[in-house]
């Protein structure tokens, strides 16, 4: 019999590791297996199944599949350690006005007037476009996540404080769940153990009659604890 496993597929720069914890503590049973997936690849990684459930970054095609928005990642633009952006901690999409930009096929920022002067050559991922912001090329409009995952110590980045952010979603079939995908689902949400869809309903209350016998009973046991085995209660003179 193939043991139990949920495999969870996510996109670069996404760190799947803290709710990875958390499954292990809560279902060391069920092995969390992680799958690194390419951002464009990855709702089709969850339609055939190659992956149980993926956390990816919206906007994407999603048809057919379920998506619940986790968090907001900052938007960022990275330039060479020496460029006149790094004068200050944060900067504007004016700031960039005139700035050549690269735009990788994979791009995830979604800005309809997104700042600058886009370069002709438009690199096939944003990890090749690092490469030629390092040569000079351009700028680079990324999630902060990736900002840090293709660091390099010739380039920085700068917070863009007027840019669109970009969410970051779980995605997973259309329809009813597997329990074990709804147990992960619950963890991602923050939900406490035991209150997962899927878990055991909770007692239903009593009713003033059940909890008035309950009383009575709990008073009758008292008492009878009370008197000691072997002694009778002596009569008043």
């Amino acid at each position: 019999m193939t043991p139990l496993r949920l495999t969870v597929g996510y996109v670069p720069g996404v760190t799947p590791a803290k709710w990875a914890r958390i499954w292990a503590e809560r279902h060391p049973e069920v092995p969390l297996q992680l799958c690194a997936v390419a951002a464009a690849d990855a709702s089709d990684a969850v339609r055939a199944g190659n992956v149980d459930v993926a956390l990816l970054r919206l906007p994407t095609d999603t048809a057919g599949l379920a998506a619940i928005p986790l968090y907001e990642e900052t938007t960022v633009a990275v330039v060479p350690a020496e460029h006149l952006l790094t004068a200050v901690d944060t900067i504007t999409a004016a700031d960039l006005e005139g700035e050549p930009m690269l735009h990788p096929l994979d791009r995830v920022i979604v800005w309809a007037d997104a700042p600058g002067a886009p370069v002709d050559h438009r690199p096939e991922t944003t990890q090749d476009a690092i490469e030629l912001v390092a040569a000079g090329i351009g700028a680079l409009i990324v999630p902060q996540s990736l900002a840090r995952l293709y660091h390099r110590k010739d380039l920085t980045y700068r917070p863009i404080a007027d840019a669109p952010t970009c969410p970051v979603a779980l995605a997973f079939p259309e329809g009813p769940q597997p329990a074990l995908v709804e147990e992960f689902i619950g963890v991602v949400r923050g939900r406490k153990p035991g209150s997962s869809r899927g878990q055991a309903q909770s007692a239903p209350k009593r009713t003033a009659r059940e909890k008035t016998l309950a009383k009575q009973a709990a008073r009758a046991a008292a008492g009878k604890v009370a008197r000691k085995p072997g002694r009778t209660q002596r009569g008043r003179r």
